[in-house]
């Protein structure tokens, strides 16, 4: 796993599970009055980052990154520090045909490459011209997400029985075409809140990371 932080010398930290393929070019545009540890690159789970300036954590998983938060080992990052727990566009269960992605999505996250990578973000991430006026992909290379959904897929078959739900709420736009929104309805029952008019990435929606939590009030 990879890890980039925000550093605003906070005795606050947001933790953030990115989704598959990203990176933290792609929410440069929010701010935050807090510290902000993105982790992504899920081809391994290791990491190694000091917790103990932080009086308070909340945590905040995106996409691929809720599964993977899921079954992450915090034992040795002092979980009774973490607060506020919240999905955002993604399931626990990633892999499962009817809560996660369906053979059909998987197929063609797999496929995406440098000649379709913006009509897939266009597609499935983006929903208005003004959120793609903001977009920016990441800046890893197609190999490299190859290798991550792989190891995503061996991490699910190694782990579907150690899954956790531990999540306080979750949030999904109306129109989200990667994950069946009507299930996650059914999963997450009063914890979702929907973002009307968005697809799969909600990030454009707000200017920084202290409105994700304003939103599931």
């Amino acid at each position: 796993m990879k890890q980039y932080l925000i550093n605003k010398n906070s005795d606050e930290l947001l933790l953030f599970f990115t989704g598959w393929g990203c990176d933290e070019y792609e929410f440069e545009h929010l701010d935050s009055e807090f510290d902000v540890l993105l982790l992504y690159d899920y081809s391994d789970l290791n990491f190694n980052f000091d917790f103990s300036k932080y009086k308070k954590i909340n945590l905040i998983a995106f996409s691929a990154g809720v599964f993977v938060a899921s079954i992450f080992d915090f034992s040795n990052f002092k979980t009774d520090k973490i607060d506020k727990k919240i999905a955002i566009s993604g399931n626990p269960y990633l892999f499962d045909e009817h809560l996660g992605l369906s053979k059909k999505i998987q197929e063609l996250l797999y496929n995406v490459n440098e000649n379709n990578a913006d009509e897939f973000a266009r597609n499935y991430l983006i929903k208005t011209d003004e959120e793609w006026a903001k977009f920016h992909h990441s800046k890893r290379t197609i190999e490299s997400c190859k290798k991550e959904f792989n190891n995503l897929k061996e991490l699910y078959r190694n782990n579907e029985q150690n899954i956790i739900d531990i999540y306080n709420k979750a949030i999904f736009g109306e129109y989200d075409p990667i994950f069946n929104v009507s299930s996650q309805k059914e999963f997450y029952q009063n914890r979702l809140h929907y973002i009307k008019n968005v697809r799969h990435n909600i990030f454009f929606k707000i200017k920084n990371y202290e409105e994700i939590f304003d939103l599931t009030h």
